[in-house]
């Protein structure tokens, strides 16, 4: 087995070592990160501000049926009173800053971004996506990122959030109860994006006719007040199965007949598709491509995939399989993301940071939350993190970052605390020569070895 770096284990797999994090990591650093998936809970986030998607919709629901005049009024004389949008993304945003800045190395955290990042909806898409995607973050891809990858599958596509993302809510079967007495048909975009996307990718040679049996199966598939028909009940913004919106009858999709009835139905393909080696081969790919190289090695990706189809999808043991393998400890080629960069550097600096920074600087850098602009999600590749302005907006950060560090912080002491063996002689140096204390900090932060994992 090769040596793994501390240096490696914290900016490769975590969210970058704090001051004396690379010491508790040692010569062993697979152990700690392996030891972190064993914690009890540790992908979970919750706390009294955090509500559920069901409660954000419900409230917005009645936000929305207050007299005309009053919400205005009340937002301009009631100090207490602040719209649910505000509300829940100041609190789920302050969920995550605390977070990441007091885990202990940020190996979960990163699995959250990467599926949150497979699974993706924009919070530009419409308002319920915007005021729910961090519940369905918390709701649909936390309880799973060390589960089995069927139960991630079936908890995203029944989400309020996914569904509104892609209208499949009030997608209806031509040949339903609704769809013959509206005329409307099935919405493709659910059943397009599930395979192309979030399961077996095109590579597994699904036609346009899986695609269209897909969305038929999908049709009923809903929540509570998708519809502004819904009236308020206990599980309002719940997933709701619309039995009269459902298309009847079997269905084949890649070639394997679906004779089930109802949510059965949808949840029978889920199955199959969760359990497909094309999609195992996806996400093994996707899994070493994201940490470890845009080339990706294939005996890791090799390896990955025969652990997923042997044990279920157990998501967990494929993670423990990439820690593993010597060749995911190899030279360090990818570039961090924003987020990436911006939560190692407050690590590294020790420095708090508010919602409103977070949401700028993130969005000045590229990865605005929760809102990629694409199904695909945000890029996976160096080049995408390298274009245009994108480094010399780092540095601005980095500048911004470093006038606000302790004054007590001696940048040749930090550059040794969070780089490690892995600093070479040349970065050192330009730290050394800096002429003022906050150059030498931000000279750090834009070194190659900072910016690169």
């Amino acid at each position: 087995m090769v040596f793994a770096s501390a240096s490696i284990g914290f900016h490769r797999f975590g969210l970058g070592p704090r001051s004396g994090d690379l010491s508790l990591l040692g010569d062993d650093p697979r152990s700690v990160l392996l030891d972190e998936l064993d914690e009890p809970g540790i992908a979970l986030l919750s706390g009294g501000d955090l509500l559920s998607a069901a409660a954000i919709i419900t409230e917005r629901h009645r936000q929305d049926r207050l007299p005309r005049g009053y919400l205005a009024a009340a937002i301009r004389r009631l100090s207490f009173f602040v719209p649910i949008d505000r509300r829940v993304f100041e609190a789920e945003v302050q969920a995550r800053i605390d977070r990441a800045l007091i885990v202990r190395t940020g190996l979960v955290e990163r699995l959250v971004t990467f599926w949150m990042n497979h699974f993706v909806v924009e919070t530009g898409a419409n308002g319920t996506v915007r005021r729910t995607a961090a519940a369905f973050e918390r709701e649909a891809i936390r309880p799973f990122v060390l589960g089995r990858f069927e139960d991630m599958l079936v908890a995203v596509t029944r989400h309020p959030a996914m569904l509104s993302y892609f209208n499949s809510a009030i997608s209806v079967g031509p040949n339903s109860v609704i769809g013959r007495q509206s005329g409307r048909g099935s919405n493709e975009n659910h059943a397009r994006e599930l395979l192309e996307l979030h399961t077996v990718g095109v590579e597994a040679g699904y036609s346009q006719a899986d695609v269209t049996a897909l969305s038929k199966v999908l049709t009923g598939w809903s929540y509570r007040g998708a519809s502004a028909d819904d009236e308020l009940a206990d599980d309002y913004g719940c997933f709701w199965f619309v039995a009269d919106a459902h298309e009847p009858g079997g269905q084949r999709v890649m070639d394997v007949d679906y004779p089930q009835t109802g949510v059965d139905q949808g949840e029978a393909v889920l199955s199959t598709l969760a359990a497909h080696e094309a999609t195992a081969r996806r996400i093994a790919w996707k899994l070493v491509r994201h940490f470890v190289d845009d080339q990706p090695a294939p005996e890791i990706a090799e390896e990955i995939t025969a652990v997923f189809l042997e044990s279920g999808g157990d998501l967990k043991a494929c993670v423990r399989t990439l820690l593993l393998h010597d060749k995911a400890w190899g030279p360090v080629v990818k570039i961090k993301s924003p987020g990436e960069f911006l939560w190692s550097a407050l690590r590294a600096l020790g420095l708090g940071i508010d919602v409103a920074q977070v949401a700028r600087v993130l969005s000045a850098l590229g990865q605005p939350l929760w809102n990629p602009h694409a199904p695909n999600g945000f890029p996976d590749h160096a080049d995408s993190w390298l274009a245009g302005n994108a480094m010399t907006d780092r540095l601005d950060f980095a500048e911004e970052l470093a006038a606000r560090a302790r004054i007590d912080l001696d940048p040749l002491a930090l550059t040794d605390a969070v780089l490690g063996k892995d600093c070479s002689a040349s970065t050192r140096e330009h730290v050394a020569r800096a002429q003022t204390r906050s150059q030498a900090l931000a000279l750090l932060l834009m070194s190659p070895e900072f910016q690169r994992r």
